[in-house]
């Protein structure tokens, strides 16, 4: 089982120190660290495991250190920044591994820019040695790059000419959206193995900096001070500990303190209970006493774990059921919080990542269910996995001692957590309706029933209690009987609607042709490019272009 819970003692690849305003995420590969067995690490290559790592520092960052104002990203292996992804790793990995290998990779790359964008930690890349592929991706995903030269030191994306894959696809979405490289200067740099140095990266915006070895450090450490400059950071704040995750894993599921997976591999499908909160502070002192107990941020840690277990070890399980449990007054409850505090540096943490987790399950390739049953609590933040999901259904009636199923709004549905397209998950929902849009604002707090959510637009369908357990058992046995190719090409094509992103962009081409190149026999038959690198013998390709 991959596990994606670590921390900082148990890193074997990363080594993270903090001075005051300025950290530094230095990448030190173990070589024998491999995630699987049957390939070394060389050359500050990666797999998985150093993404799980890096992942979880980006993390701790945010929250265990408000001080840190700038982080320099470098590598703490001479001549060598980063190879990239470990190409035996890629060779041998199954399609699904390789897929959600480089997701996971994408999104981590993603919170380092939300770091930038948001969190007022600026990421500073001080690239020495040859940064190649994903190393570069890497560098990428800073807001300056420095480049020692050196005359040995290089950024390059080689996967072209090298490995007959798509060169990292974040990589080229990054050059032409981020980097603002000329098209035609992106393919020349595409197609070649030993990359670019000196003023020609310069003159070509693949770096923004190149500095002469003798000054170096004294260069890296005014930049870093210049970084962090820029930051809202607080002064004299204390961080808070993001203290492991109490899970039990079962045969059937897992359980959480407050989320529960229940698997029913027969039927080809999880249902994920979110429960909402059952205590909560009075106010800002209450919310940073409580710290990683927090309901919102113990909540989408949990959650978010939940997800990328099911990602990584349960790939048979393509539909995802959505459902909550709780007091719904009490989730809006805990959204008033949020709101209200919005200016606190652990408050603005804890909704950017509250932002992150859901657009994890946007994300994610399931098809998503939401059902909106009596006992539910489908309000304000926990509404966003209704919104999330490919289809809302809810219970119309009472159900036993239960109240009626309600769904609620909150001011957090209306701009705290925007999806990939940079719109809100209701604006996506109603972008040929606006007016819709709008009125829904106007129900902000109201328990809407089954009727009033239908009318709003807020679910696809009601059914009452004779309909619905015939309803929901036809729904789901029909959504697990469809292609699962199909069912992921439809759903990531429906699910982000609206204006195109970088971020969408390149999500987008991960998962249509970078799914499709690591199945292609030129990349990895056994004649294909994997398979064959660095064995001196030259892959063969099918040369018909489809």
């Amino acid at each position: 089982m991959i596990d994606f819970q670590t921390e900082p003692a148990r890193y074997r690849h990363w080594k993270l120190r903090c001075e005051g305003a300025i950290a530094h995420l230095v990448m030190d590969v173990d070589p024998a660290g491999g995630l699987m067995s049957g390939y070394e690490l060389k050359l500050n290559s990666y797999d998985l495991g150093v993404d799980i790592e890096l992942a979880d520092a980006v993390q701790r960052l945010r929250f265990e250190h408000p001080e840190v104002r700038c982080v320099v990203l470098r590598s703490g292996k001479e001549g060598v920044f980063c190879a990239g992804a470990n190409i035996r790793m890629l060779g041998q990995a199954s399609h699904a591994h390789k897929v959600n290998f480089c997701k996971f990779t994408n999104e981590t790359r993603m919170g380092i820019e939300d770091s930038a964008g948001n969190s007022g930690q600026h990421y500073l890349a001080a690239v020495s040695g040859a940064c190649a592929g994903g190393g570069y991706e890497i560098a990428m995903t800073a807001e300056h790059i420095m480049l020692i030269d050196d005359r040995r030191s290089t950024v390059s994306l080689p996967e072209t000419p090298l490995l007959a894959v798509l060169p990292g696809t974040g990589g080229l979405t990054r050059l032409t959206d981020k980097r603002r490289v000329r098209r035609d200067r992106a393919d020349v740099f595409c197609s070649q193995e030993e990359g670019m140095r000196g003023k020609r990266a310069i003159e070509w915006r693949l770096v923004d900096e190149i500095v002469p070895p003798s000054s170096w450090e004294a260069k890296v450490a005014a930049r870093a001070a210049e970084l962090a400059s820029r930051s809202d950071r607080p002064e004299g704040a204390k961080g808070i500990a993001l203290s492991p995750l109490v899970r039990r894993f079962r045969d059937d599921g897992v359980d959480y303190s407050h989320v529960r997976v229940d698997l029913d591999r027969a039927a080809g499908r999880a249902t994920i209970t979110v429960t909402g909160p059952s205590a909560l502070p009075a106010d800002l002192a209450g919310i940073h006493a409580s710290g990683a107990d927090f309901w919102p941020l113990a909540m989408a840690r949990e959650l978010d774990d939940a997800i990328l277990h099911l990602r990584l070890n349960e790939g048979a399980l393509g539909l995802l059921v959505l459902k909550t449990q709780g007091d719904p007054a009490a989730v809006l409850a805990a959204d008033a919080l949020l709101e209200a505090h919005q200016g606190d540096w652990l408050v603005r943490e804890i909704r950017h990542n509250l932002k992150r987790v859901l657009k994890r399950i946007d994300l994610t390739s399931r098809s998503l269910i939401a059902l909106i049953e009596p006992g539910s609590c489908f309000a304000g933040t926990l509404a966003e996995l209704a919104f999330a999901a490919d289809r809302a259904v809810m219970f119309n009636g009472r159900r036993g001692a239960n109240s009626p199923a309600t769904v609620a709004l909150s001011p957090l549905n209306f701009g705290a957590y925007p999806m990939s397209n940079g719109l809100t998950r209701l604006a996506t929902r109603f972008l040929g309706e606006p007016e819709t849009l709008t009125a829904a604002q106007g129900l902000i707090g109201a328990a809407l029933d089954a009727e009033a959510a239908d009318e709003a637009g807020l679910v696809t369908v009601a059914y009452d209690e004779v309909d619905w357990d015939q309803e929901v058992r036809l729904l789901l046995e029909e959504r697990a009987s469809f292609s699962p190719d199909a069912l992921t090409a439809m759903e990531a094509n429906l699910r982000f609607a609206g204006p195109e992103t970088m971020e969408t962009r390149i999500f987008g081409r991960l998962t249509a042709w970078q799914n499709w190149v690591f199945q292609r026999p030129n990349a990895v038959g056994e004649q294909g490019a994997l398979k064959r690198y660095g064995s001196g013998i030259q892959p063969e390709f099918d040369r018909q272009r489809v």
